[in-house]
Protein backbone atom coordinates (compact mmCIF):
# COMPACT_ATOMS: atom_id res chain seq x y z
CA UNK A 1 0.00 0.00 0.00
CA UNK A 2 1.47 3.49 -0.69
CA UNK A 3 2.12 6.37 1.97
CA UNK A 4 1.29 9.54 1.71
CA UNK A 5 3.87 10.39 0.68
CA UNK A 6 4.65 8.25 -2.34
CA UNK A 7 1.14 9.45 -3.44
CA UNK A 8 2.09 13.10 -3.22
CA UNK A 9 5.40 12.31 -5.24
CA UNK A 10 3.32 10.18 -8.17
CA UNK A 11 0.75 13.46 -8.13
CA UNK A 12 3.73 15.88 -8.84
CA UNK A 13 5.35 13.44 -11.89
CA UNK A 14 2.42 12.42 -13.60
CA UNK A 15 -0.67 14.34 -15.13
CA UNK A 16 -3.25 13.25 -13.31
CA UNK A 17 -6.54 14.92 -13.38
CA UNK A 18 -8.62 14.85 -10.69
CA UNK A 19 -12.48 14.17 -9.50
CA UNK A 20 -13.39 15.03 -4.94
CA UNK A 21 -16.40 12.72 -4.97
CA UNK A 22 -19.19 13.19 -1.91
CA UNK A 23 -22.32 13.47 -0.30
CA UNK A 24 -25.62 11.50 -1.94
CA UNK A 25 -29.10 11.52 -1.04
CA UNK A 26 -30.52 8.26 -1.14
CA UNK A 27 -30.59 5.01 -0.72
CA UNK A 28 -30.86 2.14 -3.23
CA UNK A 29 -34.72 2.29 -4.02
CA UNK A 30 -34.92 5.94 -3.19
CA UNK A 31 -35.68 5.42 0.65
CA UNK A 32 -34.59 8.54 2.11
CA UNK A 33 -31.80 8.94 4.37
CA UNK A 34 -32.89 11.90 7.53
CA UNK A 35 -28.74 12.71 7.76
CA UNK A 36 -28.42 13.31 4.02
CA UNK A 37 -28.41 16.43 2.24
CA UNK A 38 -31.03 17.36 -0.39
CA UNK A 39 -29.54 18.93 -2.96
CA UNK A 40 -31.48 20.59 -6.62
CA UNK A 41 -32.11 18.42 -9.90
CA UNK A 42 -29.36 17.06 -11.79
CA UNK A 43 -28.32 19.96 -13.95
CA UNK A 44 -27.64 17.91 -17.33
CA UNK A 45 -24.84 20.98 -19.00
CA UNK A 46 -23.03 19.73 -15.60
CA UNK A 47 -23.44 16.28 -16.07
CA UNK A 48 -22.19 16.53 -20.01
CA UNK A 49 -19.06 18.56 -18.35
CA UNK A 50 -17.96 16.33 -16.22
CA UNK A 51 -18.40 13.49 -18.69
CA UNK A 52 -16.09 15.41 -21.24
CA UNK A 53 -13.30 16.05 -18.57
CA UNK A 54 -14.17 12.14 -17.34
CA UNK A 55 -13.63 10.80 -21.02
CA UNK A 56 -11.01 12.89 -22.17
CA UNK A 57 -8.49 11.79 -18.71
CA UNK A 58 -5.86 10.02 -19.29
CA UNK A 59 -4.97 9.08 -15.81
CA UNK A 60 -8.24 10.18 -13.46
CA UNK A 61 -7.49 10.07 -9.99
CA UNK A 62 -10.21 10.20 -7.52
CA UNK A 63 -10.49 10.98 -3.77
CA UNK A 64 -13.41 10.88 -1.58
CA UNK A 65 -14.32 11.60 1.78
CA UNK A 66 -17.09 10.58 4.17
CA UNK A 67 -19.52 11.68 1.96
CA UNK A 68 -19.37 9.55 -0.52
CA UNK A 69 -20.70 6.77 2.11
CA UNK A 70 -23.73 8.28 3.63
CA UNK A 71 -26.12 6.78 1.00
CA UNK A 72 -24.64 2.83 2.63
CA UNK A 73 -26.08 4.88 5.84
CA UNK A 74 -23.11 6.22 7.54
CA UNK A 75 -23.61 9.66 8.35
CA UNK A 76 -20.70 12.21 7.72
CA UNK A 77 -19.75 14.79 10.51
CA UNK A 78 -19.96 18.17 8.47
CA UNK A 79 -22.55 18.60 6.44
CA UNK A 80 -25.04 21.57 7.47
CA UNK A 81 -28.14 20.73 9.76
CA UNK A 82 -28.00 16.54 9.47
CA UNK A 83 -24.20 15.87 9.62
CA UNK A 84 -23.07 14.44 13.49
CA UNK A 85 -21.52 18.20 13.96
CA UNK A 86 -24.57 19.60 13.56
CA UNK A 87 -26.96 16.80 15.52
CA UNK A 88 -25.05 15.66 18.65
CA UNK A 89 -21.84 16.52 20.46
CA UNK A 90 -19.92 13.76 19.05
CA UNK A 91 -16.28 14.19 18.35
CA UNK A 92 -13.94 11.89 16.58
CA UNK A 93 -11.06 11.23 19.37
CA UNK A 94 -7.93 12.51 18.52
CA UNK A 95 -4.50 10.18 18.16
CA UNK A 96 -3.21 12.14 20.54
CA UNK A 97 -5.48 11.45 23.28
CA UNK A 98 -5.87 7.85 22.54
CA UNK A 99 -2.07 7.16 23.07
CA UNK A 100 -2.02 9.17 25.90
CA UNK A 101 -4.67 8.08 28.43
CA UNK A 102 -5.92 4.52 28.84
CA UNK A 103 -8.97 5.76 30.09
CA UNK A 104 -9.82 7.17 26.69
CA UNK A 105 -8.82 4.16 24.80
CA UNK A 106 -10.81 1.98 26.94
CA UNK A 107 -13.70 4.41 25.95
CA UNK A 108 -12.65 4.17 22.56
CA UNK A 109 -12.92 0.18 22.32
CA UNK A 110 -16.30 0.25 24.38
CA UNK A 111 -18.33 2.09 21.60
CA UNK A 112 -16.17 0.81 19.17
CA UNK A 113 -17.68 -2.80 20.66
CA UNK A 114 -21.14 -1.51 20.64
CA UNK A 115 -20.93 -0.15 17.03
CA UNK A 116 -19.15 -3.14 15.08
CA UNK A 117 -21.77 -5.07 14.40
CA UNK A 118 -24.02 -2.43 12.76
CA UNK A 119 -20.57 -0.84 11.06
CA UNK A 120 -19.59 -4.00 9.56
CA UNK A 121 -22.69 -4.30 8.05
CA UNK A 122 -22.85 -1.12 5.92
CA UNK A 123 -22.89 -2.20 2.02
CA UNK A 124 -21.35 -0.09 -0.65
CA UNK A 125 -23.84 2.31 -2.46
CA UNK A 126 -24.22 3.34 -6.22
CA UNK A 127 -21.22 5.41 -5.89
CA UNK A 128 -18.77 2.91 -4.79
CA UNK A 129 -19.95 0.45 -7.57
CA UNK A 130 -19.59 3.18 -10.03
CA UNK A 131 -16.15 3.93 -8.80
CA UNK A 132 -15.13 0.09 -8.82
CA UNK A 133 -16.70 -0.08 -12.76
CA UNK A 134 -14.91 3.18 -13.67
CA UNK A 135 -11.43 1.11 -12.82
CA UNK A 136 -12.29 -1.92 -14.42
CA UNK A 137 -12.83 -0.05 -17.30
CA UNK A 138 -9.56 1.23 -17.55
CA UNK A 139 -10.94 5.21 -16.62
CA UNK A 140 -9.69 5.38 -13.32
CA UNK A 141 -5.84 5.08 -12.31
CA UNK A 142 -5.94 6.13 -8.90
CA UNK A 143 -8.41 5.92 -5.47
CA UNK A 144 -7.49 7.67 -2.44
CA UNK A 145 -9.84 7.79 0.12
CA UNK A 146 -10.14 9.32 3.54
CA UNK A 147 -12.65 6.98 4.67
CA UNK A 148 -11.76 4.00 7.32
CA UNK A 149 -15.57 1.95 6.61
CA UNK A 150 -13.91 -0.63 3.23
CA UNK A 151 -16.96 0.10 0.69
CA UNK A 152 -14.92 0.95 -1.73
CA UNK A 153 -13.04 -2.25 -1.21
CA UNK A 154 -16.82 -4.39 -0.75
CA UNK A 155 -17.56 -2.61 -4.10
CA UNK A 156 -14.73 -4.00 -5.73
CA UNK A 157 -11.89 -1.04 -5.78
CA UNK A 158 -8.39 -2.31 -6.05
CA UNK A 159 -6.11 0.37 -7.49
CA UNK A 160 -6.83 2.38 -3.99
CA UNK A 161 -4.89 3.72 -0.69
CA UNK A 162 -6.73 4.02 2.53
CA UNK A 163 -5.29 7.56 3.80
CA UNK A 164 -6.71 6.33 7.57
CA UNK A 165 -6.51 3.08 7.74
CA UNK A 166 -8.85 0.69 7.52
CA UNK A 167 -11.64 -0.17 10.42
CA UNK A 168 -11.03 -3.95 9.27
CA UNK A 169 -7.85 -4.29 10.35
CA UNK A 170 -6.05 -3.49 13.66
CA UNK A 171 -2.61 -2.67 14.32
CA UNK A 172 -0.87 -3.04 17.51
CA UNK A 173 0.99 0.26 18.90
CA UNK A 174 3.55 -2.10 20.77
CA UNK A 175 4.56 -5.07 18.54
CA UNK A 176 2.90 -3.71 14.79
CA UNK A 177 1.07 -6.94 15.00
CA UNK A 178 -2.24 -7.23 12.32
CA UNK A 179 -5.26 -8.49 13.57
CA UNK A 180 -8.70 -8.63 11.39
CA UNK A 181 -11.50 -6.33 13.72
CA UNK A 182 -13.92 -9.50 13.41
CA UNK A 183 -11.90 -11.37 15.69
CA UNK A 184 -11.20 -8.69 17.92
CA UNK A 185 -14.69 -8.32 18.67
CA UNK A 186 -14.81 -12.07 19.28
CA UNK A 187 -12.01 -11.78 22.07
CA UNK A 188 -14.14 -8.49 22.98
CA UNK A 189 -17.15 -10.99 23.49
CA UNK A 190 -15.23 -13.35 25.35
CA UNK A 191 -13.77 -10.77 27.96
CA UNK A 192 -17.05 -9.16 28.61
CA UNK A 193 -19.77 -11.89 28.93
CA UNK A 194 -22.87 -10.56 29.20
CA UNK A 195 -22.43 -7.45 28.32
CA UNK A 196 -25.07 -5.95 26.07
CA UNK A 197 -25.01 -1.95 25.70
CA UNK A 198 -26.97 -0.80 23.37
CA UNK A 199 -25.52 1.33 20.66
CA UNK A 200 -27.85 4.61 19.69
CA UNK A 201 -26.08 5.89 16.28
CA UNK A 202 -22.96 5.49 14.64
CA UNK A 203 -20.60 7.46 13.50
CA UNK A 204 -18.00 7.62 10.16
CA UNK A 205 -15.25 6.10 12.10
CA UNK A 206 -17.67 3.55 13.26
CA UNK A 207 -17.70 4.79 16.81
CA UNK A 208 -21.14 4.99 18.39
CA UNK A 209 -22.74 6.86 21.33
CA UNK A 210 -23.78 4.57 24.39
CA UNK A 211 -27.04 5.91 26.62
CA UNK A 212 -12.79 18.28 6.62
CA UNK A 213 -14.14 17.24 1.66
CA UNK A 214 -13.31 19.66 4.93
CA UNK A 215 -10.60 17.30 6.01
CA UNK A 216 -7.31 19.16 5.54
CA UNK A 217 -5.43 15.47 5.17
CA UNK A 218 -7.40 15.29 1.57
CA UNK A 219 -7.15 19.03 0.84
CA UNK A 220 -3.19 18.78 0.06
CA UNK A 221 -4.19 16.50 -2.33
CA UNK A 222 -6.63 19.00 -4.07
CA UNK A 223 -3.70 21.73 -3.59
CA UNK A 224 -0.96 19.85 -5.45
CA UNK A 225 -3.32 19.68 -8.63
CA UNK A 226 -3.74 23.21 -8.45
CA UNK A 227 -0.31 24.26 -8.19
CA UNK A 228 0.34 21.95 -11.17
CA UNK A 229 -2.26 23.05 -13.11
CA UNK A 230 -4.34 19.76 -12.89
CA UNK A 231 -7.91 20.01 -13.53
CA UNK A 232 -10.31 19.77 -10.60
CA UNK A 233 -13.90 18.79 -10.57
CA UNK A 234 -15.68 18.24 -7.55
CA UNK A 235 -18.99 15.82 -7.12
CA UNK A 236 -20.59 17.52 -3.77
CA UNK A 237 -23.43 18.78 -2.13
CA UNK A 238 -22.65 22.07 -0.26
CA UNK A 239 -19.59 23.72 -0.14
CA UNK A 240 -16.12 22.58 -0.18
CA UNK A 241 -12.92 24.86 1.00
CA UNK A 242 -11.94 23.14 -2.53
CA UNK A 243 -14.70 24.90 -4.47
CA UNK A 244 -12.53 28.17 -5.78
CA UNK A 245 -9.67 25.49 -7.46
CA UNK A 246 -12.33 23.63 -9.45
CA UNK A 247 -13.02 23.88 -13.12
CA UNK A 248 -16.44 21.72 -12.66
CA UNK A 249 -18.36 21.96 -9.67
CA UNK A 250 -21.82 19.19 -9.58
CA UNK A 251 -24.09 20.06 -6.31
CA UNK A 252 -25.60 16.55 -6.48
CA UNK A 253 -25.03 12.93 -5.37
CA UNK A 254 -22.09 10.75 -6.25
CA UNK A 255 -24.63 8.22 -6.86
CA UNK A 256 -26.68 9.23 -9.32
CA UNK A 257 -23.89 11.15 -11.32
CA UNK A 258 -21.21 8.76 -11.34
CA UNK A 259 -23.27 5.82 -12.51
CA UNK A 260 -24.82 8.05 -15.36
CA UNK A 261 -21.19 8.60 -16.32
CA UNK A 262 -20.37 4.90 -16.32
CA UNK A 263 -23.25 3.96 -19.01
CA UNK A 264 -21.20 6.61 -21.55
CA UNK A 265 -17.67 5.16 -20.98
Amino acid sequence: MMNVSSILKALEKRCLQKIFCSHLVTRSGGLPLPFVPSSPPLDVTDLEELQDFISSSEKLFVLTGAGVSTESGIPDYRSEEVGLYARTNQRPIQYSDFVRSAKNRQRYWARSFVGWPRFSSFQPNAGHCALSELEKLGKLHWLVTQNVDALHTKAGSRRMTELHGCLYRIICLECGSLTSRFDLQKRFEALNPGWNEEGHGVAPDGDTFLTDEQVYSGYRFILTAHEKNIPIAIVNIGPTRANHLASIKVTQRCGEVLSRIVTFC
